[in-house]
């Protein structure tokens, strides 16, 4: 079965960008997934094509229309009618990989793409469409984060990455953030590879591994050492970290 994509934007010529190289694009030359991509502005009815408008009760920037998302939404479930439609939006719900890992199973992903100062509510009263971010940041618009979800997704399609174990280790595979990587030279400037790493004793290097990506969680993300242990973060004294006062 093909993972199918489909983009709803009102810059088609963004895709497939730089999914059309490596690993993704020899992926939909294979047929492994495809892409199609429609233009908001096409579901406009006045002459102008109008796919904006003031936001109701004043304020800086436009908003995207509700009748025109709708019409193109309808478009998108019509053609794909069980791929589920998600919105990039910076006050979504953040993508993770276990989501990742979900939508890959999948037929494929609807992905609506906004610009301007985000869509009119109702789209998400009216349509089942769910908000998605993949990141505390603001982009000009949503086409950067469909290209990297999109990304995500692919390279866990079968055959795409080669082996099937090939991610498994990957960061928030497994809860953690992924272990030090190595390779020759054995020496480069002053700096060597772990002793253990050499040993060839294969039960010392998994347990290095899983120790160096305990500690690297530990230390870069203590909301991810938290989820994977069960417990608050504790200094390395033993004092429980302090929760802020606004939490």
């Amino acid at each position: 079965m093909t993972f199918a994509a489909t983009i709803l934007t009102l810059y088609p010529e963004m895709f497939p960008g730089p999914l059309g190289h490596s690993i993704a694009g020899r992926a939909k030359d294979e047929g492994k997934w495809s892409l199609e991509t429609l233009q908001i502005r096409d579901f406009a009815t006045d002459k102008h094509h109008t796919v904006d408008d003031t936001p109701a009760g004043g304020g800086a920037g436009m908003v995207m229309k509700a009748d025109v998302l709708g019409a193109a939404v309808d478009e998108a479930l019509m053609r794909q009618p069980d791929a589920p439609v998600l919105a990039m939006s910076p006050r979504g719900k953040p993508l993770t990989q276990a989501r990742v890992r979900q939508l890959s199973t999948g037929p494929g992903v609807t992905i609506l793409c906004g610009r301007f100062e985000g869509f009119d509510e109702r789209i998400f009263e009216a349509r089942p469409v769910e908000e998605v971010s993949i990141g505390d940041y603001i982009l000009s618009g949503g086409e950067i984060g469909a290209l990297a979800l999109l990304d995500a997704c692919i390279r866990l399609l079968p055959g795409v990455m080669g082996a099937a174990s090939s991610g498994d280790e990957e960061s928030f595979e497994q809860r953690l953030l992924e272990y030090p990587h190595y390779t020759r030279p054995k020496e480069w400037e002053g700096r060597t590879i772990p002793e253990v790493l050499r040993s060839g004793d294969h039960a010392k290097i998994e347990a290095w591994r899983k120790a160096m990506a305990e500690n690297i969680t530990r230390s870069r993300r203590p909301d991810l050492w938290e989820r994977y242990t069960g417990a608050p973060d504790q200094s390395p004294s033993g004092a429980q970290r302090e929760k802020l006062k606004d939490e």
